[in-house]
């Protein structure tokens, strides 16, 4: 039987591509409210980073080659979205769809064969199997929201595999402090998080609390809605500190979106 993880990302990946599949040759240049990122720009983003995945997975080596040439052409001043349309040659709307969609499949075929016990490189820390792929479903979950948002649709109810973001969510407090430079400001918050098809989530910890809906504290973490466009209650100074910066994914530290400035279009 598949990874349970895997799995959920084919489901992130197919339920995103769903939406794309609607769209007109327009709505492919409409700005959304990430950075001013096209939805090309958006898609052309995830299909780079599942390319860059699958030779992680596949090529140690080759890996640590790309990410150094990556890290090189950041300092030279070259823009990722720049990088990616270059890499990818202009490849946009449906063929872009397509690419997409072929190369997160075959992602997950080549997870789907490894050891759970491997660890595989990335741009952060290391992570194994499980984590990896739940990152790039991260990934994708929160990238997709700019699309949804922009498009101004709803996105559909949370599944129980929104568990896998939350679940990462969690797990980076203290990278978003290590990737400031910074020791964390005490233990790790107690989270609880309401979901609409059981029993609450929680994960224990130091006094401090978070609570509220899974969906919101999943936002908040993966930056696409700013803490205060949210009805969390956040309770002590740790977890406070936490929210104004959580960042749950990997590369230079990012400044979470202001509030209201990320929401569905009316």
């Amino acid at each position: 039987m598949e990874l349970r993880q895997i799995a959920d990302f084919r489901a992130e990946v197919a339920e995103l591509a769903g939406l794309l599949a609607g769209l007109r040759a327009e709505d492919w240049r409409r700005e959304t409210g990430f950075k001013r990122w096209s939805i090309n720009d958006i898609i052309q983003h995830l299909h780079m980073s599942d390319m860059i995945a699958h030779t992680a997975a596949t090529d140690a080596t080759g890996f640590e080659v790309l990410a150094a040439d990556i890290k090189a052409r950041r300092a030279s001043g070259v823009s990722w979205v720049a990088e990616t349309r270059e890499r990818l040659g202009g490849l946009e709307g449906p063929p872009l769809l397509a690419h997409w969609t072929e190369k997160a499949a075959a992602l997950c075929d080549v997870l789907a064969g490894m050891d759970l016990s491997t660890r595989l490189p990335w741009f952060g820390p290391g992570m194994g199997v499980r984590m990896f792929v739940t990152a790039r479903q991260m990934e994708t979950w929160a990238h997709g929201q700019a699309i949804w948002d922009v498009m101004g649709r709803d996105r559909p109810p949370p599944s129980p595999r929104l568990r896998n973001i939350a679940e990462i969510g969690v797990r980076t407090f203290g990278w978003t402090f290590q990737n400031r430079g910074t020791e964390p400001p005490g233990p790790a918050p107690t989270v609880r998080l309401a979901i609409p098809f059981g029993e609450e989530w929680e994960w224990p910890g130091g006094p401090d609390e978070i609570t509220g809906d899974a969906l919101e504290f999943c936002q908040v973490v993966t930056q696409t809605r700013n803490i205060a466009d949210t009805r969390l209650h956040v309770h002590g100074g740790v977890a406070r500190h936490w929210m104004a910066l959580a960042q749950c994914f990997a590369g230079n530290p990012e400044t979470p979106p202001a509030p209201g400035t990320r929401r569905k279009a009316s």
